[in-house]
């Protein structure tokens, strides 16, 4: 293709909703170049400046003839993937969106990013986030780093991304990239992939390499893919998942051989799929999407089985104690690993990330505090912590996804996964409505979790859950991916307007 197009009106009329969608069409031939260099007229054009989208921290503006010369790699041929920036590349600093990391440019790629590389994918840059996954402050506003500035939302500028693979979700639904990877402890992918309007998912922990990647816990952390279609994500996983020597929960688990075979094929026909109507949550209009996507379930063929369930709250205890003890020992551990920058001191304790908070607190305290930190320094009782973690575990899987599943004999698990996006607030921080959503068990026990659109509450995105047992990866793309094809519902395109100016013009 003629890149020179790409400056005139013709050529920025491609880059509409039609080349969005272009990239989801197998049917075609794909063209690595011409689809890269259309993405990064798009970041040109939508991320920066006054009401950009502040998605993208860093990208490579020669991406098209990358990506040509990765043409002939399965199996991506060149697609374009953005990175979040607390995952390792060679090319650019690896940051958590934090001042005290600008300078970390370890000049290595993660392990997951290694495999992306050798099945052909080009890592088109790194991807805004919410500041150290968002595990700094309870009153955080999602979307928001210091180095990256706050995320907006494609569908509705003045609206949140939720966290923390906040850039991640909002470059995909703007068709920045072909995909994006997020990391997810609880809820960082399924979350802003639910509210942007795209394909998120949470792979079982072990799946996926975390080594060089910026940690909060090692029983929970995960990268996972992020995309237009389940089809893309189930291609993106096979690519970047694989056994790592330094990472243990990655040794010995199955995997898949290619997580794309079955989906096309795939039948709910006679599936017995568990609906956790206690998890619907009180936003009616949400409801209302939710049944629709029911309905389109059971026209496939599904078979619905009501639950009626409420977690056990020591559950969430105790997995948040597990938090705060590992962040403070993994962060110590990953900062130990990373070269001496060249200008300036390089942390190496959560106790130096907190000294330089307080150091420049003008620019990373302005809006939010580090109570967490400040907690997790202090959370030094192993006993206490090993106790929590058991339970935890043995509350969020033994006896809860286990048993929901066999006990009601379904196969899958069904409910929103988040509620439409709210306005973002750095004075206030987010005001996500918790009613909604099932997604803390599989984050705490390490299970799949997969996120679909089902639909729009007042033009803003809303996604749909599948949850599974601990290594149904495949099964959860698989069930996905009908639902997808049998999906009726209308799918919003991103406006890169506020919302007021969409549903409520003069």
């Amino acid at each position: 293709m003629n890149t020179a197009l790409l400056t005139s009106a013709a050529g920025l009329a491609l880059l509409g909703a039609a080349g969005i969608l272009a990239a989801a069409d197998r049917s075609a031939p794909y063209d690595a170049e011409a689809q890269a260099a259309r993405e990064v007229e798009r970041i040109r054009q939508y991320d920066s400046g006054p009401g950009g989208l502040n998605a993208v921290i860093a990208y490579s503006h020669t991406a098209g003839f990358k990506a040509r010369e990765l043409a002939g790699t399965a199996p991506l041929h060149g697609r374009t993937v953005l990175v979040k920036d607390n995952i390792e590349t060679r090319e650019w600093a690896t940051t958590a969106g934090s001042l005290a990391l600008a300078e970390n440019f370890t000049r290595r790629d993660a392990p997951l990013i290694a495999n992306l590389r050798a099945h052909g994918g080009m890592v088109l840059g790194k991807a805004n986030l919410s500041e150290w996954a968002n595990i700094r402050s309870n009153d955080s506003t999602s979307g928001w780093s210091a180095v990256g500035g706050l995320t907006r939302n494609p569908h509705a500028i003045d609206r949140n991304t939720c966290g923390s693979s906040s850039g991640s979700g909002a470059a995909v639904a703007a068709g920045f990239a072909w995909a994006a990877i997020g990391t997810e402890t609880n809820g960082s992918i399924t979350c802003p992939a639910s509210i942007n309007g795209v394909v998120g998912f949470k792979p079982s922990v072990g799946l996926v390499s975390r080594t060089h990647v910026v940690p909060i816990s090692s029983t929970q952390d995960t990268a996972g893919p992020m995309t237009r279609t389940v089809y893309d994500a189930a291609l993106l996983l096979g690519a970047i998942a694989g056994e790592d020597p330094a990472d243990p929960a990655t040794i010995g688990v199955p995997r898949e051989a290619d997580y794309t075979h079955g989906l096309d094929s795939f039948s709910l026909t006679g599936v017995r799929i568990g609906v956790m109507r206690g998890q619907i949550g009180n936003n009616a209009q949400v409801a209302a999407v939710f049944d629709n996507a029911l309905a389109d379930l059971e026209a496939a063929g599904a078979v619905l089985v009501d639950i009626e369930f409420e977690p056990n709250a020591d559950m969430y205890r105790d997995s948040y104690a597990v938090l705060l003890f590992e962040l403070r020992e993994e962060m110590g551990k990953y900062l130990s690993s990373i070269p001496a920058f060249e200008n300036g001191e390089t942390p190496r304790s959560l106790d130096d990330l907190i000294a330089f908070n307080r150091a420049n607190a003008a620019r990373e305290m302005r809006w939010f505090d580090q109570s967490i930190f400040l907690v997790a320094q202090e959370t030094t009782d192993r006993a206490a912590y090993e106790a929590a973690r058991a339970n935890a575990l043995k509350i969020a899987g033994e006896q809860t996804l286990d048993p929901l599943l066999a006990d009601n004999d379904v196969a899958f698990l069904v409910a929103p996964t988040r509620g439409p996006a709210w306005m973002s607030d750095l004075v206030l921080g987010d005001q996500f409505n918790g009613s909604i959503g099932f997604g803390s068990p599989a984050a705490i026990a390490g299970y799949p979790h997969l996120t679909v659109p089902m639909g729009e509450v007042e033009q803003l995105p809303v996604g749909i859950s599948f949850f599974g047992a601990k290594w149904a990866d495949h099964d959860v793309l698989k069930a996905g991916a009908a639902y997808e094809r049998a999906r009726t519902a209308t799918l919003p395109e991103p406006s890169f307007k506020r919302w007021s100016a969409r549903a409520m013009p003069e």
